[in-house]
């Protein structure tokens, strides 16, 4: 058996690591996603965790280490989010695009830490800079694949529009420059989709 196999108090070593490290990804989500980049330190976030430093080195080499989980969770909650809602709706075009946009407000927008982190700390943390940049193709291809077929060139060309619209709205609305009601924000960005998927017809 080996240390990390060896339990103590009904848990192993790998366990309460696992634990520990989770707790730190979830302070660093408290503040980031509320106070931004700047509140986000090594001392500030052991603190939130109520962990020491030296269990935070146990699982990351530094702070941008950590700003990396903690947006890597998000996008990965946000991307889960939406094949699901994609997967579960077995219905015409409409409901599929309903519960796809209400399945990401449900995420970012109900819960704005993570909409924070997701789309606006990008904008401020070098950190976060190139991880944003590498992964909005991937959000860019879940509208892409919905799309009805045509020409390849033309559904590219919508996809990337679309999710540079989508991303602004969001971002406005995340911000405060944009001040409508959630409800209004949630169809029009249904109404957008669903122009975009049958114009690519």
């Amino acid at each position: 058996m080996t240390a990390a196999q060896r339990t103590w108090a009904g848990t192993t070593l790998a366990d309460r690591k696992a634990a520990r490290r989770r707790q730190l990804i979830e302070a660093g989500l408290e503040l980031l996603g509320t106070a931004g980049t700047q509140a986000v330190s090594v001392r500030a976030v052991c603190r939130t965790a109520k962990l020491t430093e030296r269990y935070f080195y146990e699982s990351f080499a530094d702070r941008d280490a950590l700003l990396l989980a903690v947006y890597d969770q998000v996008a990965q909650e946000a991307h889960d989010a939406l094949v699901t809602a994609v997967r579960d709706t077995q219905d015409e075009l409409t409901a599929l695009v309903r519960a796809a946009v209400t399945s990401f407000v449900e995420l970012i927008i109900d819960d704005p830490r993570k909409g924070t982190v997701l789309l606006l700390a990008p904008l401020t943390d070098p950190a976060l800079i190139r991880r944003g940049a590498e992964l909005l193709p991937t959000f860019t291809t879940l509208i892409h694949d919905q799309l009805p077929a045509s020409d390849h060139t033309e559904r590219r060309l919508i996809a990337v529009g679309v999710t540079g619209a989508l991303t602004n709205l969001f971002m406005a609305y995340l911000n405060g420059t944009l001040d409508v009601p959630r409800d209004r924000l949630v169809e029009h960005c249904v109404r957008m989709l669903l122009t975009a998927a049958r114009g690519a017809r």
